[in-house]
This record gives structure tokens, sequence and C-alpha cells, in this order.
């Protein structure tokens, strides 16, 4: 049996996926070419013009965009 002292560090094993959605499946979701909204972002364009282009309201592309940023296409992260 293995004591874990106080000063002993270690780290716990996390699966390598996550239950929350996707980008890609959030805006398949939400009927938006996630291959827009990329280059939208990738171009610097506003939360306007991007809506504009996709044909969806501002407030789903900011939504979108801030999930973008926040966690990445995928959001998948893990280690062994």
């Amino acid at each position: 049996m293995h004591i874990v002292k106080e000063n002993e560090s270690f780290k716990q094993s996390r699966v390598p996926w996550s239950t929350e959605p996707s980008l890609k499946e959030m805006a398949e979701e939400a009927g938006v070419d996630v291959g827009g909204l990329i280059e939208g972002i990738k171009n610097e364009h506003t939360d306007e013009e991007i809506a504009s282009d996709l044909g969806v309201s501002e407030k789903l592309v900011c939504h979108l965009r801030n999930r973008f940023y926040s966690h990445g296409i995928d959001s998948v992260m893990g280690q062994d």
C-alpha cells in the first residue's frame, strides 16, 4: 500500500475526451457553416459581417466566437 506524503505531488490521469460539444457540433446544430465562421474570425471580420455572410444572428456569431476563443475548435484535452 502506497501512502501519499504531504509534500508528494502526483497527477491524476485525465481522459482525452470531453462531454462538452465541439464548436463544429454547436455550429452545425445552429445551422452555421463552421468553415465560414472560422474564415470570418481568421479575416478579423466583425460579428455583424460574419452574421450577414452566414445568414444568422449577430448574437449567435458572438456566442460561437467566444466559444472558439475559450475552447478552440474541439475543446478536447487530456493527458496520461
